[in-house]
């Protein structure tokens, strides 16, 4: 066997392991996975074809920084990537297949902390008032309504099923990362525009291209399931619509949800719960967020600031 196709054959047992017995989703193991192709390419161009894992250095792994910084990778691009090989190299080692990690003696870059982008209550208002009552507008209604209704991430709001759904006891159960369900509220607005997409618009795209019936809730244009990439085109129209002077994503609408909660007085661990944080740290920057519009509101409006 060449050096490459036990590379390969290595990789191959990595990116099994991260989704068997790390309950890893398949995005999370494609991204690792290309994360190593792109350092085997490098590795590749500077060794020669034949190196194998075991002849990497720190050296390697400074020039390959190096040459990230070089090209202009972002820095969290860069974090991810010695991160994603780290791990690699933790599974090789535990294996017995390299003797050492080298990636344990390489500092990760320091990211710098950004505060997550919202939208204002009367922003997000205005959005989710431009979806018109055709078909597809109905549509479009539900998906907005339950992106901010629930928090959810794209993935889980384009693989929600009709299961997962309780209208009467007003809740959803989202299947999160590293199959980790959580039920979440959703409240009477969310209910009433989901009941509209159901007996107006969901039976209406399907009979139109003859789609048999299946379990996924949102369906495209065509009738057949939604995707995480249509979910983002769908919230990319009514932002061009609205004119927005901001960068919007779907998970724009998460932090607008987590944000527009702490301001109103939620809980921060209830917050955490509903947003499926596995760290309250990560719940945390939300109360940068509101603390810095506090101070801003102080240094405006009171006299002595």
């Amino acid at each position: 066997m060449s050096q490459a196709e036990l590379r390969k054959e290595w990789t191959e047992k990595f990116y099994t392991y991260l989704l068997v017995e790390k309950n890893g989703s398949r995005l999370t193991g494609e991204n690792y996975r290309r994360d190593i192709s792109d350092f085997e390419q490098f590795m590749a161009a500077k060794a020669g074809a034949d190196f194998n894992w075991n002849e990497v250095q720190v050296i390697h792994i400074r020039s390959y920084l190096a040459w990230l910084n070089h090209e202009n990778y972002a820095r969290r691009t860069i974090a991810r990537r010695i991160s994603s090989l780290r791990s690699f190299y933790k599974f090789l080692l535990r294996e017995e297949y390299v003797g050492q990690n080298p990636f344990t003696k390489v500092r990760t870059p320091k990211l710098d902390k950004r505060l997550p982008v919202f939208l204002e209550e009367t922003e997000i208002d205005s959005l989710l008032d431009l979806p018109d009552a055709t078909p597809l507008g109905l549509r479009d209604q539900a998906v907005l309504e339950m992106l901010y209704a629930t928090g959810c991430r794209v993935s889980e709001l384009a693989g929600l099923r009709l299961a997962d759904v309780d209208l009467s006891g007003l809740f959803v159960l989202l299947h999160g990362k590293g199959n980790k369900d959580r039920i979440v509220p959703i409240g009477h607005t969310c209910k009433d525009a989901f009941l509209r997409y159901y007996a107006q618009s969901r039976s209406v795209l399907m009979a139109k291209y003859h789609v048999d019936e299946h379990q996924y809730v949102f369906v495209n244009n065509r009738g057949g399931a939604l995707t995480d990439r249509s979910v983002r085109r769908i919230l990319d129209k009514y932002v061009q619509k609205l004119a927005l002077q901001k960068n919007v994503s779907p998970h724009t609408i998460r932090h607008t949800f987590a944000t527009h909660l702490l301001e109103h007085g939620a809980d921060l661990r209830a917050v955490q719960e509903l947003l499926g944080h596995a760290s309250l740290s990560t719940t945390q920057i939300y109360t940068h967020i509101t603390n810095e519009r506090i101070n801003k509101v102080y240094q405006k409006n009171f006299p002595r600031a």
